[in-house]
């Protein structure tokens, strides 16, 4: 994959106008891009073997371009620099990309005197599983390239590698020491929520001493006094639980209309900060769990104490 960057300026019929880069790419750029088509199509193999002037806005740039004349951009014309582009498409990403427009890059090549020179080469790998393997392909690499245009493969200023795999093992190992640190302070949370709701019931329990005596008297099985306990430790769990839930989807919601629309700088591309938070449904249903098995065993002992009370002694109790 090539491409080659030029910064131009887009004007339409409409004298609508926008600062972007355009970029000469090859069709697989969405192969190792997180480019998604949203309309039209993206650069097909006939588009560079036929040098065509066809371009790919993004979503944003076509509604600023053809937003007042309510017309499909898809099909139309613009203006970069002088020279007329078909609109073949229009793309989007999880990104902030808005600033860049795709043509062919032997289109590029052709118009803007490009000759045979490139700015960058985006390839991928396969079976490199390691950091270690994917450093030590790196260095063969890179010694390769020295090889073929005479400069020191020690000398890292000479050819810039850019390797995302090493990134997201490193960015892995953080998510890993991250979540790590999350389920260590969820469990202590969750076990101090236990010690709480087993200390109320232990207190309802003991509130409750003469009704599950009474109970007894009449014939109640250990079972059935088992069973109000637990299900009502259950009940409290879950419900105080879900508050808890909702109130973290409604921080989610408010970290999303507040810093949603802000981008982090990479360099190279932008990123949200925040796309669209959600909570998965499988976190709900685990959550959901969590918490009625924590409810069961925050009732248990108190359940278990409440039967073994004899019916006398409970009668007795005031």
């Amino acid at each position: 994959l090539s491409q080659s960057p030029l910064y131009k300026v887009l004007t339409e019929v409409f004298q609508n106008y926008i600062n972007i880069s355009l970029m000469g790419v090859h069709p697989n750029y969405v192969e190792s891009e997180a480019i998604k088509t949203a309309s039209g199509r993206f650069i097909n193999r006939n588009d560079v073997k036929e040098r065509r002037k066809v371009i790919i806005l993004h979503k944003k740039s076509a509604e600023i371009l053809f937003g007042k004349s309510r017309t499909e951009p898809v099909g139309r014309f613009v203006n970069a620099g002088g020279v007329a582009y078909r609109v073949v498409g229009l793309y989007e990403d999880q990104g902030d990309q808005s600033s860049l427009a795709f043509i062919p890059f032997s289109t590029m090549q052709t118009i803007y005197n490009k000759g045979d020179k490139l700015n960058n080469i985006i390839f991928t790998t396969k079976n490199l599983t390691s950091e270690a393997a994917n450093e030590t392909f790196e260095k063969e690499y890179r010694k390769v390239i020295a090889a073929n245009h005479r400069f020191d493969p020690e000398d890292e200023g000479a050819i810039w590698i850019w390797n995302r795999f090493t990134q997201y093992i490193q960015t892995q190992n953080v998510a890993g020491l991250l979540r790590t640190a999350i389920w260590v302070i969820g469990i202590f949370t969750l076990l101090s929520g236990i010690v709480g709701v087993s200390n109320i019931m232990l207190i309802t329990v003991k509130e409750r001493t003469r009704e599950f005596g009474i109970r007894k008297a009449l014939g109640a099985k250990p079972f059935s006094i088992l069973r109000l306990i637990i299900v009502e430790s259950v009940t409290i769990t879950t419900f105080f639980g879900y508050i808890g839930m909702v109130a973290g989807i409604g921080v989610t919601e408010w970290m999303n209309s507040a810093f949603g629309t802000q981008t982090a700088d990479a360099g190279m591309f932008q990123a949200r900060m925040f796309s669209d938070p959600t909570v998965d449904i499988g976190i709900a249903i685990q959550a959901t769990l969590t918490l009625i098995v924590a409810g069961t065993l925050a009732g248990f002992f108190p359940a278990k104490k409440a039967v073994s009370i004899s019916p006398i002694e409970a009668l007795r109790a005031d």
